[in-house]
């Protein structure tokens, strides 16, 4: 038996038994020795993480240009936001200022208009006071009451008479009615006489004073 073993023994070694040789190669072949086997693993593993890897930082690179866009996106939209509510206010200031000085204007010449109506009344007062014809006191006294009444109203509104006598004359405020020649030189140009008061209303003027002025 240990005959027939040794020489199936030298048989297999010169290589008399090819069929077996080509069997124990294709084993071989099949199945590596498991150190080979241990390699590949190994190299298939760094792969797959080195694929990982490139995979994460083209992530993050996609993520990190997408991040600031998005921030400059943000920053383009609040400026535009805060342009366009400051434009707002300030087109709001000037509505309210406008409005303001409309309605302040609509009150003046509404006002303006009945005072006008009325300042004929008062020039006729103060000529019924200035007169000479007798009459009973008691009676220029009522007339004075209510004229003081009704020039008092009409001074807290706005009315206020131009004082024209002895001043210079200003063509912004005075109508000449009559020049006539001055007693004195320093009367030249002046206001010689009202012939009727002037009025302002509100410190704009409502009424021109008609005098008389010196040359």
């Amino acid at each position: 038996m240990a005959v027939l073993l040794y020489q199936d023994y030298v048989h297999y070694s010169e290589g008399r038994w090819p069929f077996f040789n080509s069997f124990v190669m294709s084993a071989n072949h099949k199945n590596p020795p498991h150190g080979n086997r241990r390699e590949e693993g190994l190299n298939r593993e760094d792969g797959k993480q080195a694929d990982i890897n490139s995979g994460i930082e083209e992530g993050q690179d996609d993520r990190g240009s997408g991040s600031g866009e998005s921030i400059r996106d943000l920053e383009s939209t609040i400026t535009e936001l805060r342009e366009k509510n400051l434009r707002l206010l300030a087109e709001f200031d000037n509505y309210k200022k406008r409005t303001s000085r409309e309605r302040y204007e609509l009150l003046s010449s509404a006002s303006k208009d009945v005072i006008l109506a009325l300042l004929p009344v008062i020039d006729d007062f103060e000529r019924a006071l200035k007169t000479d014809v007798p009459q009973d006191e008691s009676f220029r006294e009522g007339v004075r009451m209510i004229y003081n009444r009704m020039l008092n109203v009409l001074q807290s509104q706005g009315l206020k008479a131009m004082e024209s006598t002895g001043e210079t004359f200003d063509p912004d405020l005075h109508d000449a009615i009559t020049d006539v020649p001055a007693s004195d030189d320093s009367l030249k140009g002046k206001v010689i006489d009202t012939i009727e008061k002037g009025y302002m209303l509100n410190d704009k003027i409502i009424r021109h004073a008609k005098v008389v002025v010196g040359k």
